[in-house]
C-alpha cells in the first residue's frame, strides 16, 4: 500500500486529492492546524463511507511554520509521495498580510523540502505552484517557459517556493514537481473566492436569503477548470518517469462578469439588478488576462480537462441552491 502525505489537507484541493487516493487505495495521512474549531467539513465523508475498508485517512497536527514537527512527521511515517498543498491562498488577504503570507507559502515551501532532505527519506514531491505567478503575463497563452513578473504578495510567495523547489530538484536530485495550476474551482471551494461567493449569491438571491452582491473587478479575465481534474493532474505528476513542472489549464479565458452572468441566467435572474461594485475588493495591483497551455501535460501526462466553463458554473450554482434549501429548510423547521 502506498502512503501519501497532504499539506492542505482540509483545503479545495486536499480534499478532492485525499478524495483520489482512498480511492487508488493509498493510506493517506494530512497535516492540519490546531484550531478551536473543526475544519474538516470537506473530508469528514472519507471517515463516514460505510465502502472504505477501515480508515485509510489519518490527520497529524502540523504547521508549515514549524520545521521540527515537519520533520519528524516525514521520518515517523516514511511517505512515498507528498504533496504540499498547504497555503496562505487568498490572493486579495495576502496584501493584508503580506509577511504571513511569505512565511507560510513560500518559506514553507523550504521547510518542508529541507525536512524531507534532512530525514533522508526519497518521496516524491509536489510543489502546488499557481499562474499568479505570471501576474502581468508575459506573453498569450502563459506556458512553462513564460517569464514570472508576480503582482501580489501572495504570487511572490509561490515563485519563491516554485524555485525552491527546482533547486532541490537539481541540487539534490529530489524526485519533486511543480504543477502550475490555473483556477480551479467547484462547491468546495472557499466562500469567500470570487467564484464561490457568486455560485452561493445566485443560489441566495433565488431563494430569497439575499438581495445583492458586490464584488470588485468585473473585467478580471481568469482560466477556470474543475478542481477534481486538476487533482488527478498532480496524481500523475508524480507517476511520471522524471520529474518536471506543468501547466494544468483550460486553455480558455473568460471574465469574472461572464462568471456572473452565467451563474445568475442558470437561475433566471437578471444579474444586473443585483451585482453591485465595492471598491474595497480591487486589488493593489491586479492581475487582467490568465489563460495557459496546458500541451505539455496533454503530451506527456495525458491531461486535459473535460468540465467545460458553463458546466463548471452550473455544478456550483446547483451544489450551493441544495445546500442552502437544506439549511433553510432546517431553519423553517425549527422555527
Amino acid at each position: 500500500m502506498k502512503k501519501a502525505l497532504i499539506t492542505g489537507i482540509t483545503g479545495q484541493d486536499g480534499s478532492y486529492l485525499a478524495d483520489l487516493l482512498v480511492a487508488k487505495g493509498y493510506e493517506v495521512h494530512g497535516i492540519i492546524r490546531r484550531a478551536s474549531t473543526f475544519n474538516t467539513a470537506r473530508i469528514d465523508h472519507l471517515y463516514q463511507d460505510p465502502h472504505v475498508n477501515g480508515v485509510k485517512l489519518f490527520l497529524h497536527y502540523g504547521d508549515l511554520a514549524d520545521s521540527v514537527n515537519l520533520t519528524k512527521l516525514l521520518y515517523e511515517l516514511q511517505p512515498d509521495e507528498v504533496y504540499n498543498l498547504g497555503a496562505q491562498s487568498h490572493v486579495r488577504v495576502s496584501f493584508d498580510i503580506p509577511e504571513y503570507t511569505s512565511d507560510v507559502t513560500g518559506v514553507g515551501t523550504i521547510r518542508i523540502l529541507e525536512a524531507i532532505r534532512e530525514s533522508g527519506i526519497k518521496p516524491r514531491y509536489y510543489q502546488a505552484s499557481s499562474s499568479e505567478m505570471f501576474g502581468k503575463v508575459q506573453e498569450v497563452p502563459q506556458t512553462e517557459t513564460t517569464p514570472f513578473w508576480p503582482r501580489s504578495p501572495y504570487g511572490c510567495a509561490k515563485v519563491f517556493g516554485h524555485w525552491a523547489t527546482v533547486n532541490y530538484r537539481e541540487s539534490y536530485g529530489l524526485f519533486a514537481c511543480s504543477g502550475i495550476l490555473f483556477n480551479h474551482e467547484s462547491p468546495r471551494r472557499g466562500e469567500t473566492f470570487v467564484t464561490r461567493k457568486i455560485s452561493r449569491a445566485a443560489a441566495a438571491i433565488k431563494l430569497g436569503l439575499q438581495n445583492e452582491l458586490y464584488l470588485g473587478n468585473l473585467d478580471a479575465k481568469r482560466d477556470w477548470g474543475y478542481a477534481p481534474e486538476y487533482v488527478e493532474g498532480m496524481w500523475r505528476m508524480l507517476q511520471a518517469d522524471e520529474p518536471d513542472d506543468y501547466i494544468l489549464a483550460t486553455n480558455e479565458t473568460h471574465t469574472v462578469k461572464e462568471f456572473v452572468q452565467e451563474a445568475f441566467q442558470h437561475v433566471g435572474l437578471d444579474w444586473e439588478k443585483h451585482v453591485k461594485y465595492d471598491a474595497r475588493y480591487e486589488r493593489p495591483a491586479e492581475v487582467d488576462l490568465l489563460i495557459g497551455n496546458p500541451g505539455k501535460a496533454k503530451r506527456q501526462l495525458g491531461w486535459e480537462p473535460k468540465v467545460k466553463f458553463n458546466e463548471l458554473v452550473k455544478i456550483m450554482v446547483d451544489a450551493d441552491r441544495e445546500m442552502l434549501e437544506g439549511k433553510h429548510l432546517v431553519h423553517q423547521h425549527q422555527a
